[in-house]
């Protein structure tokens, strides 16, 4: 199929990458984001080979790499701070890096730089209010009043999909797994040259974004519902750290502004049926919610992106193209989002621990084989 009018619904990662997908295809693209600002926390994310490779096919590669950090090896860590393993990341785009650190801002600039050059329409601060399948188009009605035909509308919208809701009433929705992210920005020190994980019930990484800047992620155990006040949000992930490794807590001393964390708790999703209902359907998160403990999140969503396009291309209608995605990415989302959860109940002690090294080495080997 070629030349279809396409609704997006969601700005983020998945919606941006996917808009950038489908307009390369000729279609004429649409993205409703319900955000006026368009904004991201200013945190940063980490990147695997995998996406390196998407980024190469969507024509993305330099300008992304240009703000972010590449390194090829993941090193992790016991709870006392001793390293028991360094591994290799496999390249999967000649001449470039394994893996990147990327600040969420950054990349968000790089993806939506993109979609405006490519004359993607943009609507922000709107929200679909009605989606009105007739079988050869879909009706979408937005918050601002306005009405839009077009031939496929894309859920991204994310964890707490409207659209998923709307279309599953009775499907799974994200479930809480009983821990939670922190995240901070700090300077880099001096060898950060890779991904640092550290292993215990207490879960850290530190992760390269720039040559002066890095990031630090940590997991912890949090009853359901706990929320922190902003003022002492840095004092409190400061104390989530007092038993940490003597360098991971000099790093901590450096938590100081209550307006730079985040912290959320982490839940997670996976739709075992169908992706799609007639004209309308799913990616990223909105379909497959993980935990970062293998950093694949926003991996998977870009790679749903280009699989979506590239079996619209194909079939003779969207239904058909709709279950060769879903085929194509199943077993991989639900990979991602198991194997994740699995490292998240060890560090609970809900489950026997798992070795973080053995677990990151099988994540490569999976990530990267052909999408």
């Amino acid at each position: 199929m070629t030349a279809l009018d396409i609704l997006v619904i969601g700005g983020g990662i998945g919606g941006l990458t996917a808009a950038i997908a489908l307009r390369r295809d000729g279609h004429r693209v649409t993205v409703v984001e319900k955000d006026p600002t368009w904004s991201v926390y200013g945190v940063g994310i980490i990147q695997q080979s995998n996406v390196i490779r998407a980024m190469s096919e969507l024509g993305l590669i330099d300008s992304y790499l240009d703000a972010a950090c590449g390194f090829d090896h993941v090193e992790v860590f016991i709870p006392t701070g001793v390293r028991i393993a360094r591994v290799p990341s496999p390249k999967l785009v000649e001449g470039y890096p394994a893996n990147v650190g990327i600040a969420r801002p950054a990349l968000h600039k790089v993806l939506a730089d993109r979609v405006i050059a490519d004359g993607v329409e943009v609507k922000l601060g709107v929200t679909t209010t009605d989606i009105a399948d007739h079988g050869d188009g879909v009706r979408v009605t937005l918050s601002d009043g306005t009405a839009h035909d077009v031939d496929i509308v894309v859920g991204a919208d994310g964890v707490y999909s409207h659209t998923r809701t709307s279309l599953f009433p009775d499907g799974p929705g994200p479930e809480y797994t009983g821990q939670a992210v922190w995240r901070y920005n700090l300077p880099r020190p001096e060898g950060l040259d890779s991904l640092q994980a550290y292993n215990g019930p207490i879960g850290i990484g530190l992760v390269p974004m720039s040559a002066e800047q890095m990031y630090m992620f940590v997991t912890t155990p949090e009853p359901a519902g706990t929320r922190y006040p902003r003022e002492g949000l840095a004092a409190a992930m400061r104390a989530k750290l007092a038993a940490a490794p003597e360098a991971v807590r000099a790093l901590a001393d450096g938590i100081t502004d209550d307006d730079g964390v985040v912290y959320r708790p982490l839940e997670t999703l996976i739709v075992d049926g169908d992706w799609h209902k007639g004209r309308v359907v799913l990616l990223g998160d909105a379909l497959h919610a993980t935990t970062p403990h293998l950093g694949q999140g926003a991996g998977m969503a870009i790679e749903d992106s280009i699989v979506l396009a590239q079996e619209l291309s194909k079939a003779d209608t969207p239904e058909a193209a709709f279950r060769a995605y879903r085929d194509r990415r199943y077993d991989r989302c639900a990979y991602i989002v198991r194997s994740s959860l699995a490292i998240c109940r060890g560090q609970l002690g809900l489950s026997e621990p798992i070795d973080n090294a053995a677990a990151t080495r099988e994540m490569f080997a999976v990530i990267s084989q052909p999408i």
